[in-house]
């Protein structure tokens, strides 16, 4: 049974898997590595001067950065831009790929996007060689097919759908504690009132935070921070009743409904949607 502890601690550290050897330029302006990952693996918090284009193509990842979290299944890809720190956690074992661009060429988004991933997106991904710096390419003509893909690759980048998965964490101690708090245990029912007397607020104060520093509202943002949870649990199969328990709703029914609301399906037609 997969756990239902999406944001727990992870298991396993490891470095930022040597972005260095595999640094963009003007005659290779695309570079690709792979990595097979366990499960509950972190990779620790990095930057590095280039932006990234960061998917799996089997396993759900979290990337995190100093504003929030996304979630990342196999159907979609997380733009990170040049000099952003960044931390990914594995939700799954997953066979984590990262698309490093050259700045000349990249587009000019100045925060992280989720991207839905078109077929011919995911065909010039993998087609570009995952050799480092210091050994010789496994196709001896992979520089000239960089160049040649770079255009038309950036191009399905511009065109994709942009999705909204993410879970933006705010700048204040005190409100970062709470948010942090239910993403540590989504399944706490505690009411807001509740959670603002933990970190010494009143709950009209800390509402007034939630609109003034993310931009919505306390329920807004636990939807968000909820859908990030359920989403991976449901994609690995987790039967819909204990998402629903596992995510903090006393009824399926009510999950069911919030889900709906959010993406326009229930979460069995996207658990089908998965194996199809």
């Amino acid at each position: 049974m997969p756990s239902a502890e999406t944001f727990a601690a992870p298991t396993l550290s490891v470095g930022p898997l040597t972005p260095h050897l595999y640094a963009p330029d003007a005659v290779r302006p695309l570079r690709a590595k792979e990595h097979f990952l366990k499960a509950d693996t972190l990779v620790e918090l990095h930057q590095h001067p280039w932006p990234q284009l960061t998917f799996s193509t089997r396993g759900v990842i979290r990337l995190s950065t100093e504003d929030g979290s996304y979630i990342v299944p196999p159907s979609r890809a997380l733009w990170v831009p040049a000099d952003m720190p960044h931390s990914i956690t594995l939700i799954e074992d997953a066979e984590l790929r990262t698309v490093y661009l050259h700045g000349w060429i990249a587009p000019g988004w100045e925060k992280c996007e989720v991207l839905e991933i078109s077929p011919l997106l995911r065909a010039l991904m993998l087609a570009l060689d995952t050799t480092p710096d210091g050994l010789p390419p496994r196709d001896s003509q992979a520089a000239q097919r960089e160049r040649w893909i770079a255009p038309l690759l950036v191009n399905e980048l511009e065109r994709a759908t942009q999705i909204r998965i993410d879970v933006p964490l705010p700048a204040n101690k005190r409100l970062r504690q709470l948010c942090e708090a239910l993403l540590r245990n989504p399944a706490n029912r505690a009411t807001l009132a509740e959670r603002a007397a933990v970190i010494g607020a009143s709950e009209r104060t800390v509402a007034r935070m939630f609109r003034d520093q993310l931009g919505m509202s306390w329920q807004q943002w636990r939807q968000q921070a909820v859908m990030a949870h359920a989403l991976p649990l449901l994609a690995r199969g987790m039967p819909v009743s204990q998402v629903a328990t596992a995510s903090g709703y006393a009824t399926d029914s009510a999950f069911c409904a919030m889900f709906k609301a959010a993406t326009g399906q229930s979460p069995t037609a996207f658990q089908h949607k998965k194996r199809l």
